[in-house]
């Protein structure tokens, strides 16, 4: 059994006792010592690089579990003599294509593990002839060509090209936001009627760059700007103007503001362009779920993708807004529904007492889309168009719920109930047109009594009072 090792070079070892390899847990103390060590391996060949580079070649090989030029040359020349033996190795993906390309028994177990652990800690004194310096400056070069190696190709890190496009884009957002509010207030004081004219940023920098100064908007053709009638009003507006009249020095610094307008413009174009296609070719699924923005939002706010990956769904719904959540935790009050969220298409297309419900869906699918960019070896965009469309259906029978009422089993609709047109006949009260104040209780009483003694009696109290009557008249 040969187990191979490798530093800057391709050490071959032959296994002098097999009996021990089956005591796995007592196996290092076999190794406690250069003396043991050497009783259970025995150097078979030694072959030293050339350099960094070849080494660096073999390393890379050996770790994406591939079959190098130079361990393919030394397994041919020194292994198949002996092509009986088993070949120990410590990658089993190795060894199914050392397997397949050289027809070798291969052998990989917990005790071949063990052992080529066990190895490396007496690799100086297994090997002879070589410097325990030597030894250490190369491991320490070779270690640090693979780390650069494993950076410079490792795909966790081109997240990071999106981290830092999403960041630059709201940076010139806020840039651009600054300079067209101050081109406008400043040229605002020589012509103040192009602002309330020409409502576009961008178009409104271009006609004053084009410009200058009002008195040259007569001779200007501003047709590749603006449309027909609102050139006409341009013009038109020149001619009346109430603007302050301004050197040449000041529209010439305002023509230099509106040039960097229309620069920082046209590179956010390219720079959002740019953010797209690297959101694709990294995140496809997401991007399908909530957009370019929002997904690289979400990448920029976890660090990376894999990062992001690692999140929940209820974390994902709430990713940005950390500030109320805590808030809210801490005054006891509702939590936030949504974070980044909010700024997806299906979320913003929804009525407001359905966002909630929406995003809670989009981000159960949005999680799930973004571990299958993160994890998939896949790169096509199937599984995230498939669910924006099931969100779609169910946003649509939410907004259609108010219309469409189920029944109480959920399988079969309601039976429209009949419109009927139920009102109430009113007759109208004169009273209320009456501004005379109503007479008091007293008064009222004092009436009713005066008309009962002009009536005859007629109940059974009433004669009663008569007869009292008589008998003070007898008196």
């Amino acid at each position: 059994m040969r187990p191979s090792a490798i530093t800057l070079s391709y050490i071959l070892n032959d296994v002098l006792n097999e009996s021990k390899l089956q005591q796995v847990d007592s196996l290092y103390k076999e190794f406690e010592t250069p003396e043991k060590a050497n009783k259970i391996v025995k150097l078979k060949h030694f072959e030293k690089f050339q350099d960094t580079t070849e080494a660096l070649a073999a390393a890379t090989a050996l770790v994406e579990g591939k079959l190098g030029k130079s361990l393919k040359k030394v397994l041919k020349k020194v292994v198949a003599k002996e092509a009986h033996e088993q070949l120990a190795i410590s990658d089993a993906k190795l060894g199914g294509v050392i397997k397949e390309k050289l027809d070798l028994s291969c052998v990989h177990s917990p005790a071949v593990a063990e052992l080529m652990r066990c190895i490396r800690g007496q690799m100086e004194s297994l090997i002879t002839g070589l410097p325990p310096r030597e030894m250490s400056a190369m491991s320490l070069g070779l270690a640090h060509s693979l780390s650069r190696y494993k950076l410079k190709f490792s795909p966790d890190k081109v997240d990071t090209m999106i981290v830092q496009a999403i960041s630059l884009l709201d940076d010139l957002d806020k840039e651009l936001n600054n300079y067209i509010m101050r081109c406008r207030e400043w040229y605002g004081w020589h012509f103040p009627e192009l602002g309330k004219v020409i409502t576009d940023n961008l178009a409104y920098c271009k006609s004053v760059r084009k410009i200058g100064d009002r008195t040259n908007v007569a001779s200007s053709d501003l047709s590749d700007i603006l449309p027909e009638e609102i050139e006409a009003e341009v013009k038109l507006a020149a001619e009346i103007s109430m603007g302050t009249e301004v050197s040449e020095e000041d529209i010439g610094n305002i023509r230099h503001l509106c040039d960097q307008v229309v620069e920082i413009s046209e590179y956010r174009a390219q720079l959002y362009d740019y953010l797209k296609n690297r959101m694709m070719a990294i995140a496809p699924n997401l991007t399908v779920m909530v957009g370019e923005l929002v997904g690289a939002r979400l990448i920029s706010h976890a660090g990376s993708l894999l990062n992001l990956a690692k999140h929940p769904a209820s974390t994902v719904q709430i990713l940005g807004a950390e500030k109320a959540l805590f808030r809210a935790l801490k005054t006891r009050k509702d939590t936030p529904k949504y974070g980044l969220i909010y700024h997806a298409s299906l979320v913003g297309q929804t009525t407001a007492k359905n966002k909630g419900k929406i995003s809670r869906m989009l981000a159960a699918k949005a999680a799930l889309a973004i571990r299958y960019d993160a994890l998939g070896e896949d790169t096509n965009a199937e599984m995230g168009a498939e669910n924006r469309a099931k969100l779609e259906a169910r946003l649509r029978q939410l907004e259609d719920k108010g219309i469409r009422r189920i029944s109480g089993t959920g399988k079969a609709m309601a039976k429209v109930e009949k419109y009927q047109h139920k009102s109430e006949v009113r007759i109208y009260d004169p009273s209320g047109d009456s501004t005379i104040p109503s007479t008091s209780k007293k008064r009222k009483f004092e009436e009713v009594e005066e008309e009962d003694a002009t009536e005859p009696t007629t109940s059974a109290v009433k004669p009663k009072k008569a007869k009292r009557e008589l008998v003070i008249e007898g008196e």
